[in-house]
């Protein structure tokens, strides 16, 4: 639990986001995993079986939550930098010969 805790904390670059989903999907792997082997464990009853079960869905869906929270987050981030480059690109595109400003004029002699 403390490395999920962790990776929720943290936050960065679309990489890095990146990383902890990556992260998140191993932990969510390993969680499958320890469910196929509790079908096979022969120690435990039914009950406790079906408990444990029950905990690592649990697990899962919180895993699941984390990763639909990153992936909002680095969706947000990707939508406001792409709206700053277009009312950046269109303020460039205005800037020259028709609107100069102070660094960006043409004189012109006849």
């Amino acid at each position: 639990m403390s490395a999920i805790s962790a990776l929720s904390g943290s936050t960065g670059s679309s990489a890095s986001v990146s990383s902890q989903i990556s992260a998140l999907n191993k932990q969510i792997q390993n969680i499958t995993k320890q469910v196929k082997e509790l079908a096979d464990n022969q120690e435990l009853t039914d009950e406790q079986k079906s408990e444990m079960e029950q905990m690592y869905q649990s697990q899962i869906t919180m895993l699941e939550a984390q990763i639909a929270q990153l992936e909002q987050k680095q969706t947000e981030a990707a939508q406001q930098s792409s709206e700053a480059e277009q009312q950046t690109g269109s303020v460039k595109a205005a800037d020259g010969i028709n609107r100069p400003t102070e660094k960006n004029q043409v004189n012109v002699y006849i």
